[in-house]
């Protein structure tokens, strides 16, 4: 049975100011089981989104994955403040998660019908890092595999992963949240941005390549760049390790570190 949307939470007897005292997944309003979906509205590496009633869907695992740790976090962050979709439930597996629908483009769509947006949009993005990386750090999470912090980090907070929605951005895919150094998760941005496909054509390869320069020297400008270019080639080497990045991309990636070493240099 779907419970009423925003689900009514529990009291923390531990007291919802502490951030080590979050609940465990467990706790995260599991369900026996989740009513059968409706239609399929994406598949992403290792889970499919299908409508699920009035302004929800449900994320389901294909290969039995729990994805109640990212129902945790995201819990956390939206009594934080912090934009991310509300859930409603889990199963009792952690297989199927219902949340909140958000309507909109990702930012990486609605920048390909509206370049002219880049900056404006690259420092919306800056500023979901900064939001991010100041929120308290809960006590659940696991450290990062790349680069030690103290900070939440998304680890794939890129244009696709943010939905342009009616009341403003609203960050998804928490697969990879962890603790640790803003820095790489800054990083990170600026090697998948750059380093990604793009069109064989040789206009649109052009203006693709001037667009994402543009978006990135935006993007990185709020930050700092120094520590940025330090962490590039651990970074690269995690990252290189994704079965989804291609030989090039992985080759793309290694040349970024190699100019952000001389950026660093003559910065």
């Amino acid at each position: 049975m779907l419970q009423e949307f925003p689900p009514k939470r529990p009291p923390n007897p531990q007291g919802t100011d502490n951030p080590g005292n979050a609940r465990g997944a467990h706790e995260v309003l599991a369900f026996a089981s989740v009513k059968a979906p409706g239609a399929l509205l994406a598949a992403g590496r290792d889970a499919d989104i299908f409508e699920y009633g009035p302004g929800l869907v449900l994320r389901r695992s294909r290969n039995g994955r729990s994805l109640a740790h990212e129902a945790q976090i995201m819990e956390y962050l939206a009594e934080q403040g912090y934009p991310v979709p509300r859930i409603a439930e889990v199963s009792d597996d952690g297989c199927d998660l219902v949340m909140e629908r958000i309507e909109g483009p990702s930012m990486g769509d609605y920048l390909a019908k509206a370049p002219w947006a880049m900056r404006r949009q690259a420092g919306v993005l800056a500023a979901l890092h900064r939001q991010l990386h100041e929120v308290a750090i809960p006590g659940f999470l696991r450290p990062a595999p790349v680069g030690r912090g103290t900070n939440i980090v998304h680890l794939d907070l890129h244009p696709l992963n943010v939905i342009v929605g009616r009341n403003g951005p609203v960050v998804i895919d928490w697969t990879n949240v962890a603790r640790g150094d803003p820095a790489v998760d800054v990083a990170l941005v600026w090697v998948l941005v750059l380093a990604g496909e793009i069109p064989k054509n040789p206009i649109a390869a052009t203006m693709t390549s001037l667009g994402r320069r543009l978006f990135v020297n935006g993007f990185i400008a709020d930050f700092d760049q120094r520590e940025v270019f330090d962490c590039l080639a651990d970074v690269v080497a995690w990252k290189a390790q994704d079965s989804h990045m291609s030989p090039r991309e992985v080759r793309a990636m290694w040349r970024l570190v190699e100019r952000g070493r001389q950026l660093r240099h003559d910065g």
